[in-house]
């Protein structure tokens, strides 16, 4: 778990693969409905948003396929690890959320979950689908970014 320098933000779980696969175009900090055990597992680092997905069912934000592994000590308190997790943000955000995922191509993907305070947050990103063409470009622009990082610490020595 990273520690941010701005106000207790500790990082839990990013989504490295979000930013591969999606053009992020807004961001929204939703809050997470957990129950204790899950907590203290978050504490302990384990949780996985890889494969994770929002929806929006009844004017409701729901995360699905998050993955939160079992408190160890926790035993009969413990609850499914894929359970689905309802986000707390207000109805005005949700609705106007709704309408642009009603627009072509848009969806809402998990970004990260962090500790804001003592508080789980959830970033919530508004993203666009990336075509194989997109995807070959950010690669290529990282491979020369990297190639010109190597060969300004070749001048350097």
């Amino acid at each position: 778990m990273a520690k941010d320098s701005e106000g207790g933000h500790k990082l839990i779980a990013n989504n490295k693969k979000a930013y591969h696969d999606y053009f992020i175009e807004e961001t929204y900090e939703a809050g997470i409905s957990l129950v204790g055990t899950e907590v203290k597992a978050l504490r302990t680092g384990k949780c996985s948003i890889k494969e994770s997905y929002i929806r929006i069912e009844n004017g409701e934000m729901v995360i699905l396929q998050m993955h939160v592994s079992p408190y160890e000590k926790g035993n009969i308190f413990n609850r499914d690890p894929l359970r689905p997790r309802k986000l707390l943000m207000h109805k005005s955000e949700i609705r106007k959320i709704s309408q642009k995922l009603k627009e072509q191509g848009y969806t809402l993907v998990p970004v990260e979950v962090y500790f804001k305070n003592s508080l789980v947050k959830v970033k919530v990103g508004l993203a666009k689908g990336k075509k194989l063409y997109d995807k070959r470009a950010d690669i290529a622009k990282k491979d020369l970014n990297r190639e010109a990082q190597r060969s300004f610490k070749m001048r350097l020595k």
